[in-house]
């Protein structure tokens, strides 16, 4: 297993943040090769599930999720969602906080915890580091664009 944590303060409204890290799609629009499809009638809560499809053409494996806390931002307070993912390649979990920063902006703590069946630890190092420059490009990426 390997863990990593990205951490992004964002000139946004807890809210706003909230919402532009938590429409499942859109990651789909910012992860190079991956489609979302939300499983689960809207809204989200405890209990939506996604699937993350990646790969190319008959090179692709579905990374099944299921959020099991969600707690949106309110009146100030912190929000938070826990993923976790159910596939039968990729397990482990993700958690996306949300909670004042400095000079009223948003501060973003995404941590996971990802397991790529296949892989033995020899390629943790090479995991940890991909995973990061991905994850921490989404972020980015999801944080600038409304």
């Amino acid at each position: 297993m390997v863990d990593f944590l990205l951490e992004r303060t964002a000139p946004l409204p807890l809210d706003e943040a909230w919402r532009r890290l938590t429409e499942w799609p859109r990651h789909g629009e910012v992860v190079p090769l991956t489609r979302i499809t939300v499983v689960t009638p809207a809204p989200t809560r405890a209990g939506t599930r996604f699937v993350a499809r990646s790969g190319v053409g008959p090179f692709t494996f579905d990374d099944p999720m299921e959020v099991t806390v969600w707690q949106p931002p309110r009146d100030g307070a912190p929000g938070l969602c826990r993923l976790e993912k159910r596939g039968r390649i990729v397990l482990g979990w993700a958690e996306i906080e949300v909670r004042p920063g400095p000079g009223g902006r948003a501060r973003v703590l995404w941590r996971e915890e990802i397991r790529v069946r296949p892989l033995p630890g020899l390629f943790d190092g090479l995991l940890r580091r991909s995973a990061r420059y991905v994850f921490g490009r989404a972020v980015n990426h999801l944080l600038r664009r409304p």
